[in-house]
């Protein structure tokens, strides 16, 4: 069986990962970024094509089996679209996108072509959160009854500075798409979708450095019936403090912590215990702040196995789209 052949699409932090597991799975074909240092600096290290822009690396008609999307998130869809209407399969960072129509256009696109769109949702693979997610669905919470959901993380000024993209609403599109995104999503994976929200978002502590909210709050209610609440924020003191969701069901009570939902902090179940976990990634390490679990081997591996071996795909488009569906009602919530 022939190894794929990957590409990515924007050569910022985030590449790196991507660039090291196409390789490991795979081989790297071809980089590319509007900035060609950046291109040719990951080019140079894994020995493939560099370009500035996608129509050009469209135009070489390489042979390329999946392009990783890892654009600033304002521009997903639009690099996404294109690629997937030039015959590739797509692996898209997170967000999927920053408006809701923008998702639904990305899943549609893919339906017509006839190629796969994959969303990067690396927290799923967190030991922890497996492990809450099977016993959810094997019953042994019970009914759930309520959630809360935990997001304090710090980002000071130097890290929105020192990107040509981050902070900007059009391209980063806020803190819940850029920061918290997977925690949202996993709201979505556990409990499932959000008929109505109430809630509040400040810019405390980033004027003049953001285009929108560094805090807020939400109150959420499930078409299921379970309420649930969201603490997010990016002004915790220096460093990043927590990253944790609890679940209460009628017949346990569960809580993954620690900073990345990546710590079995607390269980409480009836006749049954969660054990035996192996032992997680990493986080990322971006120098001056830490971001989620690095858990893109598993991405990877997932790719490779629905590709080749018929595989079930990890994050379907639906999957991607009611994580913004879900952002998106709560800022609406938030502007009444």
């Amino acid at each position: 069986m022939k190894k794929l052949k990957f590409g990515i699409i924007g050569c910022g932090r985030i590449a790196g990962r991507h660039a090291k597991w196409a390789s490991e799975y795979g081989s790297l074909v071809a980089v590319c970024d509007i900035i060609a240092e950046r291109a040719e600096e990951i080019a140079n290290e894994y020995s493939c094509e560099a370009f500035q822009s996608i129509d050009e690396l469209i135009e070489k008609k390489l042979d390329i089996d999946c392009i990783a999307v890892c654009t600033p998130n304002g521009l997903h869809a639009e690099h996404s679209i294109k690629l997937l209407r030039a015959g590739y399969h797509v692996l898209s960072e997170k967000p999927m996108a920053t408006s809701v129509q923008d998702s639904v256009e990305m899943i549609k696109v893919a339906e017509l072509t006839n190629r796969r769109l994959f969303i990067v949702k690396q927290n799923r693979y967190n030991p922890p959160i497996a492990a809450l997610k099977k016993a959810i669905d094997d019953g042994h919470l019970g009914r759930i009854l309520s959630m809360q959901l935990n997001c304090f993380w710090n980002r000071r000024a130097s890290y929105f500075s020192e990107s040509d993209w981050k902070g900007s609403k059009v391209l980063d599109g806020g803190t819940l798409y850029t920061q918290f995104s997977h925690f949202i999503d996993l709201i979505y994976w556990l409990i499932g979708d959000v008929r109505d929200v109430r809630a509040f978002v400040s810019n405390s502590n980033h004027e003049g450095i953001t285009e929108f909210e560094d805090q807020g709050v939400a109150i959420l209610e499930f078409y299921s019936g379970v309420l649930g609440s969201i603490h997010f924020t990016i002004n915790s003191c220096n460093k990043n403090m927590e990253g944790s969701i609890t679940i209460f069901g009628d017949k346990g009570t569960v809580k993954v912590g620690g900073q990345f939902l990546n710590e079995l902090e607390y269980q409480e179940i009836s006749d049954f215990t969660i054990e035996g976990l192996p032992e997680g990634n990493p986080p990322n390490q971006y120098g001056t702040y830490v971001g989620s679990m690095s858990n893109h081997d598993k991405v990877y591996e997932n790719v490779v196995d629905v590709l080749q071996g018929g595989g079930v795909i990890g994050t379907v488009g639906i999957e991607g789209l009611k994580t913004v569906e879900i952002i998106d009602k709560i800022y609406r919530a938030a502007q009444r």
